[in-house]
């Protein structure tokens, strides 16, 4: 007892992300998958910083 409250929630969750259409945009898609961006966050994810995983063996 006592479930209902939280499966009528799940299910009111679930149905919102079945039938949602969330906005796109598509022109940030479209640079992201180019690979071309202008934003100072992506150039510190291409590699300068990371560090091989293999280091911690050597």
């Amino acid at each position: 007892m006592g479930r209902g409250r939280a499966k009528a929630k799940q299910t009111k969750v679930a149905r919102e992300l079945k039938y949602s259409s969330p906005q796109t945009d598509f022109e940030r898609l479209q640079r992201e998958l180019s690979g071309s961006s202008n934003s100072d966050t992506d150039d510190d994810l291409n590699g300068a910083d990371w560090v091989d995983e293999d280091d911690w063996r050597r």
